[in-house]
């Protein structure tokens, strides 16, 4: 059990790693891209990705669940033989899938950029999108295979690939498109996401077609084991598939409802793109930078949730759960006590001149119930229990519309803060409480939230009360920020170390991760349950 901690815990530390630097690089490249298109600009790209985000969960069609639960329950069954053949099933599925819809998106794209999004500049972009289609479907399925096999360092590096050549496509292209209006600056973004697209597939296609050896066996050939592989990957990918077509379609409905309802409060067109890429465009990247830490790991859980069902170590999974949801709680409570307190430094710094500052303390408090929604959303697909995971997510994007439809043009941007706070508690508390019910994980709510919380009130409110008092050497504002906010991460740890959050036991078990010996160590997570 150790040497396996160790290994999720290193391949989450790798995946961490480059989705940090991924977060960062985007996140820096979503601030200059903001500030020189504008909130206007932002606003309609905002608008058609919600288009896009459907065509996308069509396109992949549950395909990087499906295969890394199969891949992962087969080798943890102990047939390695069936990986090829479910492979040759689910590539094929995710080309067909993603061709079939990519040629929808492109056909209907009038229609859908003048009729629904009512905004006849969207037009060209969502054509561009429908390129990228079927490559993100062949890209989603040989992903899973790399996370079910735990060689998530070859995501990780054509992750990092694929951003590299997105920021310089993109910088390239929006440099020559930048004086043509708001519609070319979105076909720029578009087209620079696109060929990034194009080389990760073909990158993520040689690292596969090397990989692939190591389960190639003449029993690959039969087609029995082919059909029954095909079978497995059905049946986890088509209820998935069909959920969250209907999720991700009442989202997107959402979206388009925003503006909609932005205007009948009384906004113009202009003002309500401007309201909503403030939020979705440049608050929402900031508050889901420090999530690259809870998704990355929280991936990892799903095959090792898978191979502990199959081999029913009831032990194993709570144990999972508890130690998953103390560490999301005690990061995200943390996160979000940094951002409330320096939000309008953070908004001022990154967004001058907009009311970002403010949507990032309006929106921060709801930090915890997204990280901690995000780490049991995994552990329930892990468990077998993604069709009642998106069942949860489908009821909670029918209530956002009804919310979005009621309260927006009545309270305008207030009614959709409210619409997004709902949405969110109510998603976050039926998935934990489904989880607790069929897996009863050991739960510490003082240890757990109540003593993170003191620690990072204190925290900010020593930095607040004395650190930001203290003349400090001419610097940039973003650079003064980030010491500050590191100033409270440094103390809410040593609080928590102090007031028990962090025990003795748990700094063991920490400390364990990095050590290459596993002899004569203490069972630490028996001692835990």
């Amino acid at each position: 059990m150790k040497k396996r901690a160790k290994e999720i815990f290193w391949n989450a530390l790798l995946l961490t790693a480059a989705a940090l630097l991924m977060r960062t690089v985007g996140v820096s490249f979503q601030i200059y891209i903001s500030n020189r298109v504008g909130a206007e600009a932002m606003g309609l790209f905002s608008l058609m990705t919600g288009v896009y985000g459907f065509s996308l969960t069509l396109a992949t069609a549950g395909i990087n669940l499906g295969v890394t639960r199969v891949v992962s329950e087969a080798i943890g069954a102990g047939e390695q033989n069936c990986v090829g053949a479910a492979m040759r099933r689910a590539l094929l599925y995710a080309l067909s899938v993603g061709l079939a819809v990519s040629l929808l998106l492109a056909g209907f794209a009038r229609p859908i950029g003048v009729h629904w999004l009512h905004d006849a500049r969207t037009v060209r972009s969502l054509r561009l999108f429908a390129i990228s289609l079927p490559l993100i479907a062949l890209s989603s399925s040989i992903g899973g295979y790399f996370t079910a096999v735990r060689r998530t360092y070859k995501n990780a590096a054509v992750q990092v690939s694929e951003q590299a050549v997105k920021i310089f496509s993109t910088m390239l292209l929006l440099s020559r498109a930048i004086d043509g209006g708001i519609e070319m600056t979105c076909c720029a973004l578009v087209l620079g996401g696109t060929l990034a697209e194009i080389f990760s597939s073909m990158m993520e296609g040689v690292l596969y077609f090397f990989d692939r050896r190591r389960y190639h066996s003449e029993k690959n050939d039969n087609k029995a084991i082919e059909r029954e592989m095909g079978r497995r990957l059905l049946k986890i990918s088509l209820p998935i598939a069909c959920t969250a077509a209907i999720r991700s379609g009442l989202v997107t409905l959402q979206h388009i409802l925003i503006p909609a309802g932005l205007r009948a409060n009384g906004k113009t067109h202009g003002a309500a793109l401007v309201a909503y890429g403030s939020i979705h465009g440049m608050a929402m990247p900031i508050l889901l930078y420090p999530a690259a830490l809870i998704g990355s790991f929280s991936g990892l859980l799903i095959p090792e949730l898978a191979e502990c069902r199959v081999k029913q170590s009831e032990r194993r999974i709570r144990y999972i759960i508890s130690r998953v949801w103390w560490l999301a709680l005690l990061f995200s409570i943390g996160t979000a006590g940094i951002l409330i307190c320096f939000s309008d430094e953070i908004g001022t710094a990154l967004y001058p001149n907009t009311a970002t500052g403010q949507y990032l303390r309006l929106l921060a408090p709801l930090i915890p119930i997204m990280y901690v929604d995000t780490a049991t959303d995994a552990m329930m697909k892990g468990l077998g229990e993604q069709v009642y995971s998106m069942n949860i997510n489908i009821a909670d994007a029918l209530i956002s519309v009804i919310l979005a439809w009621i309260l927006i043009p009545e309270f305008g941007i207030n009614g959709y803060l409210i619409t997004i706070y709902f949405s969110e508690i109510f998603n976050t508390v039926l998935s934990i409480t489904h989880l607790l019910s069929i897996a009863a994980p050991r739960v510490r709510l003082f240890k757990w939230i109540y003593k993170p919380l003191l620690c990072i009130v204190a925290a900010t409110a020593f930095v607040r009360a004395f650190l930001m008092h203290i003349p400090l050497p001419a610097m940039p504002t973003a650079l003064t920020v980030i010491l500050h906010c590191a100033a409270v991460l440094a103390l809410y740890l040593i609080l928590l170390r102090l007031c028990g959050a962090i025990n003795k036991e748990d700094m063991a078990w920490f400390s364990t991760l990095f050590q290459r010996s596993d002899k004569a160590k203490t069972e630490l997570s028996e001692r835990a349950l």
